[in-house]
C-alpha cells in the first residue's frame, strides 16, 4: 500500500558540501491545521515537523543554522508552531520516533523565526525545500496550508577553499583556472585572478571561456583596452567553436565598456 505520508529525500549541494533532508509528508485532507487542539501540528506543542520518524537534517560541512553554529552530522528537526512565529529546534535525536525520546538536553540549536501567512499558497501536502541558494547562503523553507516559515542557513567555504587552492598552487599540478575563478568570484582579488587566468590560458590557448573571464577581470581592474582585446579574442575562438552563448556574452561586455 502507498504510504499515507510518503517519505521524501532532498539532497542539495551547498558551499563545498551538501545538505540532506529526509522527512515524511502528511496532507491536510480537510482537517484543521495549526490550531490549539488540532490533530495536525497543534499550536504551542512540540512537532516532529512532518510525520512518522523525526525529520532528519544532515550537514556534510559546518553551517550556521538560524544564526547558531552547527557542526557536521545528522540532527532531528523539531518545531513548535505558533500563530506569528515558530520555534525551530535542532536536536541530536535524529533516530527518534517522532517526538518520542526527545530530550531538551540534546538540543544543539533553538531559536524563533516569523511565520508568514501567504494568501493563495494553499499547500495541501507539507513541504520542506531549500530555496534562494547562493554559494554561501540558502533558506530552509517550511510550507503547509498558507503558512510559510524560512530558516536562514549560511556556510563559510572560503577559508577552506583558499587554503586548498594555495596548497595546490605549490604542486606540479597547479589549478590556475580554478584559482582564477575563486579569486574573481569570491575574493574579488582581481590582480590574483588576472595572474592565474593568464597562466591558465598558457595551458589552453583556444579556451574561449578563459578569455571571457579575463575580459571580465580586466573590466573590473579598469583596463578597458585589455578587456576589449580579450572579449574580441573570445568572439573569435567561440565563433570557431560554434558557441553562440559566449559570442553573445563577449558582445554584451563590449557594449558595456
Amino acid at each position: 500500500m502507498p504510504q499515507l505520508s510518503p517519505t521524501a529525500t532532498v539532497v542539495q549541494n551547498f558551499g563545498i558540501g551538501k545538505i540532506t533532508l529526509v522527512y515524511s509528508r502528511p496532507s491536510i485532507k480537510g482537517r484543521t491545521l495549526f490550531a490549539e487542539n488540532s490533530a495536525l501540528a497543534p499550536l504551542g506543542k512540540l512537532w516532529r515537523t512532518g510525520a512518522n520518524q523525526a525529520t532528519r537534517l544532515t550537514f556534510s560541512e559546518k553551517v550556521t543554522f538560524g544564526g547558531k553554529a552547527v557542526d557536521t552530522g545528522s540532527y532531528a528537526l523539531y518545531t513548535i508552531p505558533n500563530a506569528n512565529e515558530w520555534e525551530i529546534i535542532l536536536n541530536k535525536g535524529f533516530n527518534n520516533s517522532g517526538t518520542d525520546g526527545y530530550k531538551e538536553s540534546d538540543d544543539v540549536a533553538r531559536f524563533k523565526v516569523p511565520a508568514v501567512n501567504v494568501p493563495g499558497l494553499n499547500m495541501e501536502t507539507f513541504t520542506i525545500e531549500l530555496l534562494n541558494i547562493t554559494a554561501e547562503s540558502c533558506n530552509l523553507m517550511l510550507m503547509w496550508g498558507n503558512t510559510m516559515v524560512a530558516v536562514p542557513v549560511t556556510t563559510n567555504f572560503k577559508d577552506k577553499s583558499r587554503a586548498s587552492i594555495e596548497a595546490a598552487l605549490k604542486t606540479d599540478n597547479k589549478p590556475y583556472w580554478q584559482a582564477a575563478g575563486f579569486y574573481y568570484e569570491y575574493e574579488k582579488d582581481y590582480a590574483k585572478a588576472l595572474e592565474n587566468v593568464n597562466q591558465a590560458i598558457e595551458t589552453n590557448k583556444d579556451a574561449f571561456f578563459m578569455y571571457m573571464l579575463k575580459a571580465r577581470i580586466q573590466k573590473e581592474l579598469g583596463d578597458k583596452t585589455g578587456a576589449k582585446a580579450s572579449a574580441e579574442k573570445t568572439i573569435e575562438l567561440a565563433a570557431a567553436a560554434k558557441n553562440d552563448d559566449y559570442v553573445k556574452q563577449a558582445n554584451d561586455l563590449l557594449k558595456s565598456l
